[in-house]
């Protein structure tokens, strides 16, 4: 088991008149190299969720184990932690500071007392697998980049961590509509290409979390609403949007074409699913 979250409670201000209740009880499993979408209005406690796994905060009460690893315990180091748990905020490149893009990745590297032959490995590595050319891009300047580079120069610098669980918070908020497709390209080549990695990716597009993950969970008033495979969350259109979400638009459209075509799927929620389960009825009716 990769993450297991035990009776999670986080309750900010807590014995104040502003107290409240972040986390109410959370209980998670998510397997070793999974890839996990994780969604919920704002103020649902998924923001909370992933600063307790990356150790960012402490729980009022609860437990979480990272590869059997307690986090939680108070003698845990932050550094055992951080090599487990890589974070990546929304806007990352806000954090880029270094005059080049391999000082940038090599940062954090660095401050595990890496030698450098094996740092510079790291850098050549975390940049193949964001899509960055090393010999082109390693010597340029991260604030000379576009957007959607140095948020990719950003992730790199989380991957040179080599940690056990990638956590993206928000990874294409602001991008255009190429980078955002650059993006999520990339964390699907580095999904497929590294089975171990377990990596939980917030979104409030759930066009993009039903395209990439494997589970999702929803996270409604501080507590886990739904947890499953994305066919059997986005089934659930009513709890969704009583929850103030919604299902992907494909979805809402393969509903409304139930009316024309009866014996239509609805449960899809991916363009190519769509497009094959129409091709499949139109061609029944040309053969009926």
């Amino acid at each position: 088991m990769s993450i297991e979250i035990r009776d999670l409670v986080h309750i900010y201000s807590e014995g104040t008149p502003f107290e409240k209740r972040a986390l109410d009880g959370v209980n998670l499993k998510i397997e070793k190299g999974k890839f996990i979408g994780l969604i919920g209005h704002t103020g649902s406690g998924k923001s909370t969720l992933i600063q307790h796994i990356n150790g960012l905060i402490k729980p009022n009460s609860g437990e979480i184990l990272i590869n059997g690893l307690n986090i939680t315990k108070k003698e845990i180091k932050m550094r055992e932690v951080r090599q487990k748990v890589g974070l990546v905020f929304q806007y990352p490149e806000h954090q880029l500071f270094e005059e080049t893009v391999e000082k940038d990745i090599s940062f954090g590297p660095m401050n595990l007392g890496l030698k450098e032959d094996i740092i510079k490995e790291r850098v050549k590595d975390s940049m193949e697998k964001v899509g960055l050319d090393y010999l082109e891009y390693k010597d340029r300047s991260p604030f000379e980049l576009s957007g959607g580079q140095k948020r990719r120069v950003a992730i790199a610098g989380v991957i040179a961590m080599n940690p056990e669980v990638l956590i993206l918070d928000e990874p294409t908020a602001g991008l255009d509509p190429k980078g955002r497709e650059d993006i999520l390209g990339q964390i699907k080549i580095l999904n497929d290409n590294n089975p171990d990695l377990t990596i939980i990716l917030v979104s409030h597009s759930m066009e993009d979390i039903a395209n990439l993950v494997d589970k999702i969970i929803v996270m409604n008033g501080g507590k886990v609403e739904l947890y499953g495979t994305p066919r059997e969350i986005f089934k659930n259109i009513e709890l969704l949007e009583r929850v103030g979400l919604a299902a992907p638009q494909v979805t809402y459209v393969m509903k409304a074409l139930k009316n024309k075509y009866p014996d239509i799927d609805t449960e899809i929620y991916t363009v190519e699913q769509a497009r094959d389960e129409i091709l499949r009825v139109k061609r029944g009716q040309e053969n009926a």
